[in-house]
């Protein structure tokens, strides 16, 4: 049941993403489209809920329980700059807008750059670890030993961003030479 909740979640949030965007930009509907996407994260949130309830309801614990706590926590840590993303995308190819800026390539931009991937990263590996241990220790739920391959899985993801924000600071790409 789990699996079918987590890609129901997945669809649901690039529908609502789409959906708030075409509501913004091509109906003018400021208010549906901010509606639309405040669902974004309430979307995960349900999720969670339900896999908490899954749990206390008797269920095994499986690695998909743990992936449902880390969409919340991947909702939380990335879902703005996530929007804002698709949002300038969009502006740009339904509405006139501007082209987006890339991400910067080289310097103190890429690194700051780096630094803001490393702290979503870093706040959606803590409020997952949060959302299961939480799981693990409020439904009794047989087999929630298989969460434990998740600390592992997102302390690996936190080592490896930081290392790389760290390695943008210490050595910075330079751009390339000219003539």
């Amino acid at each position: 049941m789990i699996v079918t909740l987590v890609l129901a979640a997945e669809v649901a949030f690039w529908v609502l993403l789409a959906l708030g965007l075409a509501s913004r930009y091509l109906l003018r509907w400021r208010r549906v489209s901010t509606a639309l996407l405040v669902g974004l994260p309430v979307t995960d949130l349900v999720l969670f809920l339900l896999t908490f309830l899954d749990l206390r309801g008797g269920a095994t614990a499986s690695w998909t329980h743990g992936l449902a706590a880390s969409y919340l926590g991947f909702s939380v840590g990335y879902g703005p700059s996530v929007v804002r993303w698709a949002d300038a995308r969009f502006l740009h190819r339904f509405a006139g807008g501007p082209k987006p800026p890339p991400a910067p390539k080289y310097g103190a931009e890429r690194s700051r750059h780096e630094w803001r991937v490393c702290g979503r990263t870093l706040t959606s590996v803590a409020i997952t670890i949060t959302l299961i241990t939480a799981l693990k220790l409020f439904t009794d739920a047989p087999g929630t030993a298989v969460f434990d391959a998740w600390y592992w899985r997102l302390g690996i993801a936190a080592v490896v961003n930081t290392v790389i924000a760290v390695s943008y600071t210490l050595w910075p790409k330079q751009p390339p030479r000219q003539g």
